[in-house]
């Protein structure tokens, strides 16, 4: 059966937990704080790291690529740590803690460096909640997110629960009226961010170079860029350990490309996003989350 009949590869992975469990992480770090639940972190880092070799797998195929060395469990660890942190201030951020946080901005920032919409086109690097500190700081700005319902779903109803204004900008994708819905979020100065690595189920997918072997890459995001003539920035807010983020954006395209070859202008959007995504992973290797074969076959194993 073909990878378009049978969907994406993280859309075939079942998600782990059950939202009770999760709710109870959630009302013991905000009850508790940071510091006190960081030893749960630490425990479901090591949890996962034990009961879930496909992840294991994943994680030290990605490892080896990135670091061009043989990783240890030690490796392991660390990669599976940096997730579960990421997603445990998750639940600061959501709930406007950002007094616990220094997240410090590099490159040029949409909306300061020009007005208007823009899109920001990120991947599952790191933390993308921080993006809300960015809202924050802007005198009107506005940060929404278009995101696939399928990407961790009983967390995101979790989330939900404890800041029910967390989601009032989130745009569903894969639905008739998900590019209206963005047009005119970007029409009135809103920055759509979208997590561009990967697909929903009968998108096209593009085989490019990364990180030394092939993986596939959904073009519909770009195409949908292109299509609408807005500026597109790769951002990426990378977890350097204490509460420090590093909120990273690189402008990509402004839009306004002049050629009548649409599809050329696709291809090379995406090849400075991928270029633009193994840079970040290579100065924050563990900060990668995509805890599935991702690469082509290519003969290579990780055990």
């Amino acid at each position: 059966m073909s990878e378009l009949a049978q969907g994406p590869a993280w859309l075939q992975r079942k998600e782990r937990g059950s939202v009770w469990l999760l709710r109870l992480m959630s009302w013991l770090s905000l009850t508790l704080g940071r510091r006190v639940t960081r030893v749960i972190v630490h425990a479901i880092a090591l949890y996962f790291l034990l009961a879930v070799p496909a992840a294991r797998r994943a994680s030290r195929g990605y490892l080896e690529r990135c670091l061009q060395r043989p990783v240890g469990w030690s490796d392991l660890y660390r990669h599976m740590l940096t997730f579960a942190t990421t997603v445990h201030d998750r639940l600061y951020l959501l709930n406007d803690r950002f007094e616990l946080f220094d997240v410090r901005c590099e490159g040029p920032v949409p909306g300061e460096s020009s007005p208007g919409g823009a899109f920001l086109f990120g991947a599952h690097l790191g933390s993308f909640e921080v993006l809300r500190t960015l809202a924050r700081r802007q005198a009107g700005g506005r940060v929404c997110v278009a995101m696939y319902p399928e990407n961790a779903r009983q967390i995101n109803s979790v989330l939900a629960a404890i800041n029910p204004e967390a989601v009032n900008d989130i745009i569903a994708l894969g639905g008739l009226d998900s590019v209206f819905q963005i047009q005119g979020r970007i029409e009135q100065g809103a920055m759509v961010g979208i997590l561009a690595d990967r697909a929903i189920k009968d998108e096209r997918m593009v085989p490019l170079s990364f990180l030394g072997g092939l993986a596939k890459f959904p073009s519909g995001p770009f195409r949908m860029a292109v299509a609408m003539r807005q500026p597109v920035y790769f951002i990426s807010g990378l977890y350097l350990g204490d509460g420090r983020y590093d909120l990273c954006f690189e402008l990509l395209s402004d839009g306004q490309s002049t050629s009548r070859d649409r599809q050329r202008v696709v291809e090379d959007l995406m090849q400075k996003y991928v270029a633009a995504l193994e840079r970040h992973c290579r100065q924050a290797p563990y900060n990668w989350f995509n805890f599935y074969e991702f690469w082509e076959t290519d003969g290579r194993e990780a055990t």
